[in-house]
This record gives C-alpha cells, sequence and structure tokens, in this order.
C-alpha cells in the first residue's frame, strides 16, 4: 500500500473563459494574465463606455473618436490552419499614441481571397479591411470589464503609470452568422 504525504495546497485561478483568448498570449509569454473584473456595460465610466459598449467594430469607433486614422502594430502572431491569431496595438499619428490593446482570433476560410491576403499583410486593422472589402458583418460584445494596468499592458500602451482599464470581449459574424473574429479589446487611457 502506498501512502503520500499531503501537500500543501496550490491556489487555483480560474481565469474566465470569455477571455481564454488573452490568457493564450499571457502563456506563450510565460506571464500571469491581468485580472478582469467583469462589469455590465452601464456601469463603465465615460467616455469608455461610449467606445466600448455599441455592436460596432472597434476600428470605426476610435477613428471617429479621435478624428485620425488608426493603424496597428503587430505584437505577436500564431497560425494554425485557417486560424490566424495575433496580438496587436491600435495607434494613430504614426504610432505616436497608442490607443487599443487587443488579441484576436481570424477565421481565414471565412474570408474571401483579397480580405484574407490583407489580414495575413498585417497591414491594416481588421475593421478597416472588413470596410474596404466590403464585407458586412455584425459586431456582438460578450462582456465588458476593467482591469488594473500590468507591466505588459503598460509596456505596449506606453503607460507612464498604472491605471484602471477598460474593454471587451467582441465577437463578429459575417451575414450568415458564421464566426469571423473573436477579439479581447483594452483601451488606453483617454486623455
Amino acid at each position: 500500500m502506498t501512502v503520500f504525504a499531503p501537500q500543501a495546497s496550490i491556489p487555483v485561478r480560474h481565469y474566465p473563459l470569455w477571455a481564454a483568448l488573452l490568457k493564450r498570449f499571457y502563456d506563450q509569454a510565460s506571464q500571469p494574465p491581468p485580472e478582469l473584473a467583469r462589469m455590465p456595460g452601464a456601469e463603465i465610466p465615460q467616455p469608455y463606455r461610449g467606445l466600448l459598449v455599441h455592436s460596432h467594430d472597434m476600428t470605426g469607433t476610435l477613428e471617429r473618436f479621435y478624428g485620425q486614422r488608426v493603424g496597428l502594430t503587430v505584437l505577436g502572431r500564431q497560425t494554425k490552419s485557417d486560424t490566424y491569431l495575433r496580438e496587436v496595438v491600435l495607434h494613430i499619428a504614426d504610432d505616436a499614441q497608442r490607443v487599443e490593446y487587443g488579441v484576436i482570433q481570424i477565421y481565414l476560410d471565412h474570408f474571401p481571397p483579397e480580405a484574407r491576403r490583407r489580414v495575413l499583410a498585417e497591414e491594416s486593422p481588421l475593421g478597416s479591411i472588413l470596410h474596404s472589402e466590403g464585407i458586412g458583418y455584425l459586431s456582438w460584445p460578450q462582456a465588458f470589464f476593467s482591469a488594473q494596468s500590468d507591466a505588459h499592458i503598460s509596456t505596449v500602451l506606453r503607460l507612464r503609470q498604472p491605471c484602471q482599464l477598460y474593454g471587451r470581449r467582441n465577437v463578429l459574424l459575417d451575414g450568415s452568422r458564421r464566426l469571423l473574429a473573436e477579439v479581447i479589446e483594452v483601451l488606453a487611457p483617454v486623455e
């Protein structure tokens, strides 16, 4: 008969399933993901509520808010069959101001060839590609949250000090309700 000595209990932190995409990129970097506090959209303070609580893509929303085109910087990527994942920063003014950190999983097999090529070229945010390629879609936010900035997000958003951030988990569906993309979007502080 084998007797096992009791071991010290190890706390298990369960990450919300709706944020698994974010955890995936943090796990790859061997970093703990930020703690996210889910909250009703109506409780997100302005101007973040206006930027997050809607059924539009984030690219167009940020362009209207800042009055400038939004650019893309890809921080990391993974490709698996027809699924393309990337960690990104959206910025304005030639990367002078970073306005969003995000992770996105794009289902390439649901895109026409030219749009697929443009996604993989990593030159434009997905929202810009959807609009310019005339791809109809539905934006369907699944969760809203707040988070304290961590070292990684602070670095990529160029934050000078820790702060409260707001974001959402969103899915984009095409006209046939096929999944185009899943995204976690974290807004930079608005000055």
